[in-house]
């Protein structure tokens, strides 16, 4: 299969792209240039080999989420400058 300059022309004008001569000749080549490579990955004997998506495997690397201890309301407003009714207290930004 080999692509011409035309077939390049007339998917640009679907797409609405507007490319000079020279870019539809240049389009033209590397798609021709791709296809040369897919015929020689057909050449290729992949019996027996698993389809796979990426070519590293991937790992979950979150850990589980679990509940575990933390400090209380009381020692956390230990260290606070000021606190009122169990809470922070900031200064007010909105007036």
């Amino acid at each position: 299969m080999k692509i011409t300059k035309e077939e390049v022309d007339k998917v640009a004008r679907l797409a609405r792209l507007g490319f000079t001569e020279e870019e539809k000749e240049k389009f033209a080549s590397q798609l021709n240039t791709i296809l040369v490579y897919f015929d020689k990955l057909r050449e290729l004997d992949t019996r027996g080999v698993e389809a796979t998506s990426h070519a590293s495997t991937i790992s979950n690397v979150f850990r589980d989420d679990k509940v575990e201890s933390s400090i209380s309301k009381e020692e956390s407003l230990m260290n606070a400058p000021d606190g009122k009714r169990g809470c922070f207290r900031v200064p007010r930004i909105i007036e």
